[in-house]
Order: structure tokens, then sequence, then C-alpha cells
């Protein structure tokens, strides 16, 4: 049900109040999305089935019990990255596809490295 022109002049308000009164939460809102989270999941997971395949490889030759733990971490990751694309669904990757072509892949990564000096900054003042 859409909403009415009054409750969109109120919703607009309250936009516009948020705006003024907090613009860093503001521009955090707009930049998450319904996805952001499976996302983030998404890309720890396919950092964790890399390493794992790197243990498996690195120790198949010095010890199984090493190497039956990197298949191990592969198959939790590759059960986790399954799992995530599932929630992301079709939209949610067409979504994420956009936002790495319109951000470019440094930031598609995300600003942890500007978040941690922006914090350090807060810090030194």
């Amino acid at each position: 049900m859409p909403l009415s022109e009054e409750e969109q002049r109120i919703l607009g308000e309250i936009e516009q109040q948020l705006y003024a009164s907090d613009p860093d939460l503001a521009k955090e809102i707009a930049d998450s999305t319904v996805y952001r989270h499976a996302a983030r999941n998404l890309k720890w997971a396919i950092a964790g089935f890399l390493l794992g395949t790197v243990i498996l490889l690195g120790t198949l030759h010095i010890s199984f019990v090493l190497a039956f733990l990197g298949f191990v971490v592969l198959l939790v990751c590759t059960l986790s990255i399954v799992r995530d694309l599932r929630r992301m669904g079709k939209a949610g990757m067409s979504q994420l596809s956009e936002s790495m072509r319109s951000s470019g892949l440094r930031n598609s990564f995300g600003s942890t490295g500007q978040r941690m000096r922006e914090r350090f900054r807060r810090d030194d003042e």
C-alpha cells in the first residue's frame, strides 16, 4: 500500500532532521543495504576458503591431521558461501555487482582502512 502525500511529507521531514542532526549516521544508513551483512559474510567465507586451500595443500606432505583441518576449513567455508549466496538471492547479487561496478573494486571490499585512519585521527585530537 503506497504512502499518502501527508505521510510522504512527514517522512521527508524526518529524513531532513536526521541529515541535519547526525550526518554520519544518515550516510551510513544510506550506504547500507539489506544484503550488506550477507555480502560481508560472503567475503570472509571466500577468504577462509582460500586459507583452507593453502592449509590443505601446504600441510598435506607434513601431517595428515593438519591437512584434514584445512579440509574442514574448506568445507565450512564452502557451506557458508552457499548459505550466503542463497540469502542474497538474484536481487542481492545484482545489487552487489552494481555497487562493485560503480564504486570500484577497492571500495567494494569495505573501507576498513579509512575507518581506522579516522579513528586514530579522532584519538589524536
